[in-house]
């Protein structure tokens, strides 16, 4: 079966998750991060993407970007992917392939899911048991949201200053969002819509994405299409 051409729409954000191939790891120690985070800076910049949240996991890693266009957030992907990967087997002795198959992405309703996606992103550590708060954890975009540390990678969007009118308002008003932690269900739905490529948003949201796009987004109903009766013949 063909695959399905992701969902992309320019100016959006976008939830992006990319493993490693059968779980491996694609961090091994801190040169492996910092190059990683170098190569994506420069990638972001080249294809005019928008890095709002990141975590690097060992065998894993979590984006939340906005795409300029409805093509860079592919070939931002793929251009680190040509240094990481060749640098990253010559390094270890290793060949072939790094990551599994193509990168998901979920469509983030902004309005009601982007906060939680970022905070769900930041907290991913802490989910996983590598560290007992987000601040803990060296890889993500927790320290720059929070003012520990500023991130060139990083650029804030209008929901996030929204927050605050000064950048200690902002941080406070960051920080109580993550330290309130993520309910299960959350956790759940916004893994669920990443890892099926499906958007992160209401049935709303769904059906006016379907209008624009021309896409099923919505699950298809249950049953046997409808279909009209056949009149019958006129009488001779």
């Amino acid at each position: 079966m063909a695959r399905l051409p992701r969902l992309i729409i320019p100016k959006q954000p976008h939830h992006v998750i990319q493993r490693g191939n059968n779980r491996q790891p694609i961090f091994r120690d801190e040169e492996d991060y910092r190059r990683f985070l170098a190569w994506l800076k420069e990638a972001a910049r080249f294809y005019e993407v928008a890095i709002h949240a990141y975590v690097l996991m060992p065998n894993h890693l979590h984006l939340l970007a906005t795409p300029s266009n409805d093509t860079g957030l592919a070939l931002m992907m793929q251009k680190v992917g040509r240094f990481y990967v060749p640098w990253f087997n010559n390094k270890y002795e290793r060949s072939g392939g790094l990551f599994e198959g193509r990168f998901r992405t979920s469509l983030i309703d902004t309005e009601h899911y982007f906060l939680a996606c970022s905070r769900y992103i930041e907290l991913n550590p802490v989910r996983a048991g590598l560290a007992a708060a987000p601040l803990d954890y060296p890889w993500s975009s927790y320290a720059h949201h929070t003012g520990v540390r500023a991130d060139g990678l990083v650029t804030d969007h209008l929901l996030y200053w929204s927050l605050g009118n000064t950048p200690f308002q902002r941080e406070a008003a960051y920080t109580e969002l993550v330290m309130q932690g993520i309910p299960q269900e959350e956790v759940d739905f916004v893994t669920t819509s990443v890892l099926k490529n499906r958007p992160l948003g209401s049935d709303a949201f769904k059906a006016e994405l379907e209008r624009r796009t021309k896409r099923q987004i919505l699950p298809a109903k249950r049953g046997r299409p409808f279909r009209e009766p056949i009149p019958p013949l006129p009488q001779a």
